[in-house]
């Protein structure tokens, strides 16, 4: 499942996609808040989007919630059948996510990008830090869509810009939004072969 995605987008892009959603910002981020990565991976420190009363602001949360118990952090949730409405809600900016196939290392790692848009966001939940834990998020998943079928039998919700409104404000019902994206609306590349 996607533990691993990239992030570079433009400041000036950025700007320019909230101010068409209407989308209002804290006067005081900048392009310091919206540092570019090849590849985010699981605990490392990234900004989501969350809503702050009337404003929606990057936030620098941990990728992963840390383990309940035994096992690992949880940085891929199920969204099929469940309800948000109580849920810190957020959206993960994402040029790419990454998925990858094969049974040896290195596996091979396929890129998947929006279509028409300059960069997505990801649908996800996040938490206040507990103890020594930092505020965390998660990414939510779903079926796969056509695009992503061939390299995964699960796929991370990508919104395009129109929904995200939708979702910090949970403004439409969860299965309009956590839904696998429609053919031909995401392109897969293969970024690095995998070992035979």
């Amino acid at each position: 499942m996607c533990n691993d995605y990239e992030r570079h987008i433009q400041w000036a892009e950025y700007c320019k996609m909230m101010q068409d959603l209407e989308l209002a910002m804290p006067a005081h981020q900048s392009e310091l808040d919206l540092p570019s990565a090849d590849d985010v991976k699981i605990n490392d420190i990234a900004p989501v989007m969350r809503a702050s009363g009337n404003l929606v602001e990057l936030f620098p949360m941990n990728f992963g919630f840390p383990p309940a118990g035994r096992g690992g952090p949880v940085f891929n949730f199920r969204s099929e059948g469940r309800r948000f409405t109580d849920s810190k809600r957020c959206l993960i900016p994402a040029s790419a996510f990454f998925e990858f196939t094969g049974k040896t290392y290195p596996k091979a790692k396929h890129r998947f990008a929006l279509k028409d848009a300059p960069f997505m966001a990801i649908a996800g939940i996040w938490r206040e830090g507990q103890g020594n834990h930092p505020p965390a998020f998660t990414m939510l998943t779903t079926q796969p869509g056509p695009d992503v079928a061939p390299y995964h039998d699960r796929q991370v919700v990508a919104l395009r810009p129109e929904d995200w409104p939708s979702w910090l404000y949970l403004s439409k019902r969860e299965e309009e939004l956590l839904r696998p994206s429609p053919p031909g609306a995401l392109t897969a590349e293969t970024v690095r072969s995998g070992s035979d």
